[in-house]
Parts: C-alpha cells; structure tokens; sequence
C-alpha cells in the first residue's frame, strides 16, 4: 500500500450540539484525516500530545493501522477546543481554545518517513508546513490545509507555503477571505494564481467544488437522516480524498486530472458522512468497508455517475 505522511493536530475537543454534549473526546486534524485514509494507504501521523493525553485516545489509531511513533508526548496539556453548535448545526461559538503543548508544536518527520510520497499538511503555521516539506525527499503529491487564522494573521509565511503546494482544500469562507473576492468563481482563478495546481473547495452540506487545470468539478453532500456532530467532517473529507489518490497511484499533475479528483472527492464525502452521525470519531472509527462503498454507491446515484470503485484496502 501507499504511504501517506499527514501533519497536523491530535487534540480533545469539548463540543455541545443540540443532540447532547461530550467532554475532551479525541480529535484534530491528523486524527480525523488518518481514520480516513487508513481505508486506502499506510498513514503515519506527526503530532504532538500533552502527558495528560490518554493511551487509550492513542490505540485507537494505532489498532487500525495508524502509525504513531511521530506523535510526541510533552510535558503539559494537551490541545483543547470547546465549542457551542447552534440548533440548526450551521453555526458555532467557540467557546475556549488552549493550545497547551501544540503552541510550541515543532513538527520531526522520522527519517525513516521522508521518502513517503504522499504529504498531507493540516492546519498549523504555513512556515512549520514549509519546513516540513523542504525535510521530505520529492513528494509526488503535497495537499495543504489552512484556515482564517493563518491568511489574516501570517499572510506572507501562507503565500510562500502556497507556491510548493499541490492541492489546496479549504472551505469556501477561506476561499473568499484568501482571495479578497466574493464570488467563488473569480475566488478559485485568484488562488490557482497563487501556486496550487488545483483547489477544492468544501461546501458543507452543499458538497464540494474542485477547480482544476481545464475543467470545473461539483460533488454533491450525501443527504443524510441524522446529523449530530459536524467537527472534523472538513479533515475526515481530506483524509478520504488524498487516501485515495494514494490508493490509486497518482502524484503530481496526474492525480489531480478531473476522473481522478471525482473518485477521490466522492471518497472524501463518503467518509464525512459518517463523522457528522456521531459526536468526534464515535462513528468514523466504526466506518466499515462495505458501508463506505454502499454510501459511495449512493453518491453516483445521486450525482448522475456509474461504474467508479473505491480503491478500499483488504486492512481497512
């Protein structure tokens, strides 16, 4: 299989939506993004946890595949996010952010891990992301995350990391402040400027857009039953997405041609599906093969498609 190198955050969230509320239940970027892609590649995580932080949080990746000798245990608390959803789900108030160990978070990609092909850069300073990519031995494919916090506040650290990138994905509110325009459109032409080969654009519940070299891509969101807790859907959605170009073979120019992006963005949403029916990783962790590829099958019904299989691995 693959090899996939994802840096980001393995963190608590405290989260209350009007289906209940849950208490420093595990979380972060390179938590969610993992239990994605570890349907369809090998996933070692570079992360960095407080002592308070639970061996049992750890061995729930670790006893699906998930390689954790990169995350690092430091003396302090763990990340910790709380946060408020409103009762329709479509906004939020945060409520605490403490950094704890993550303030002072200096990514070390083992060596044995820098010849992997397959980067994925979650949310963090634009310069750790650049600094880990200039560690790396010629990735074939690099996809960067991002949010409003680095383009207002480390615009220019942002700018340099957007020139060695990839792909970039992000939400279409990140994709209106990057670009200074207010029609996505005009938004997607001015980022392409910027150095990504290709940008998808997450939607939420309205799906996902991709602009690529030559073509324009929709992917709609699965119409759910019950959806009880939309954190970590974003980063589950990457993770789907870049295992599957993993799983594919694909870096470079040639996983992000327009076939190629449809089948891994389908992937992505499949995956999203199950995170927002559960509060955190509750329902991600139970995501089984067979009912990824059911869900997958539901979305080319409903997006007008046929005949594209998921490249699922025999370990997921």
């Amino acid at each position: 299989m693959s090899r996939i190198l994802a840096v980001g955050s393995v963190a608590y969230d405290s989260i209350e939506t009007p289906f209940g509320k849950r208490t420093e239940i595990l979380a972060g970027s390179a938590t969610y993004f993992a239990l994605a892609a570890r349907h369809f590649a090998k996933v070692s995580v570079v992360a960095a946890v407080g002592d308070d932080f639970r061996k049992e949080d750890l061995d729930v990746l670790a006893s699906r595949g998930i390689d954790v000798s990169g995350v690092e245990s430091k003396a302090g608390r763990t990340f910790l996010w709380a946060a408020k959803y409103t009762d329709d789900l479509r906004g939020r108030t945060t409520l605490s952010t403490e950094l704890g160990v993550f303030a002072d978070f200096k990514p070390r990609v083992p060596p044995s891990q820098s010849a992997f092909p397959y980067l994925f850069l979650g949310n963090i300073d634009p310069d750790l992301q650049r600094g880990v990519h200039a560690g790396m031995e010629r990735p074939s494919l690099v996809v960067c995350d991002t949010m409003n916090f680095w383009i207002e506040g480390r615009r220019e650290a942002l700018d340099r990391t957007l020139k060695v990138i990839d792909l970039l994905v992000i939400n279409d509110e990140e994709a209106m402040l990057l670009s200074g325009e207010g029609n996505l459109a005009r938004a997607a032409g001015a980022i392409l400027k910027m150095g990504p080969k290709a940008l998808v654009v997450k939607r939420g519940e309205h799906g996902a857009a991709v602009f690529g070299k030559g073509y324009l891509l929709f992917v709609p969101a699965l119409i759910l039953d019950g959806v009880v807790d939309p954190t970590g859907a974003g980063d589950t959605f990457a993770g789907g997405l870049v295992g599957c170009l993993a799983a594919l073979g694909l870096g470079g120019r040639s996983a992000l041609d327009e076939t190629s992006m449809r089948l891994a963005v389908s992937a992505g949403t499949a995956l999203a599906s199950f995170t927002v029916q559960g509060f955190g990783v509750e329902s991600l962790v139970g995501a089984a093969p067979a009912a990824i590829a059911e869900r997958h099958a539901q979305l080319q019904k409903l997006a007008g498609w046929s005949g594209m299989k998921l490249p699922l691995g025999e370990s997921a």
